[in-house]
């Protein structure tokens, strides 16, 4: 599967947003994983989900494909979720959810009317 044949994601972006290495972002995910066990019983092997310093560096740069509990423990991490991490851009500063993040949150309900507007037209 060539790099153009590999899903679009913003794995990097949201990384760099986070303000972490590729060390970083293994040394979070220990940090929660281990309270996980402690707390709840789970246990993740990150190297096998593929969150190891050369893979997710390979993910990044679409040369590996991603798989789901990577992109779960990842969304955990970058405080997201995982269509985010998909689909949002988040050194967009004009992308629709960037925007939305900026908005507080009692202000949205009126926001999204707004665009609804937009959307179906109001020149009646």
């Amino acid at each position: 599967m060539s790099h153009m044949d590999r899903p679009k994601h913003y794995l990097r972006q949201w990384r760099k947003a986070a303000g972490l290495s590729l060390e970083g972002v293994r040394d979070k995910a220990e940090a929660m994983m281990a309270d996980r066990v402690v707390a709840e019983g789970e246990e993740v092997d990150l190297n096998k989900i593929g969150l190891s310093h050369s893979t997710l560096s390979r993910i990044e740069s679409f040369k590996v494909p991603y798989n789901q509990r990577l992109m779960e423990v990842l969304a955990e991490v970058y405080g997201t979720d995982v269509a985010s991490l998909i689909m949002r851009n988040p050194e967009d500063p004009e992308g629709i959810w960037t925007i939305m993040d900026q908005i507080p949150a009692a202000q949205r309900p009126v926001a999204l009317k707004m665009l609804s507007g937009l959307k179906t037209g109001t020149d009646g």
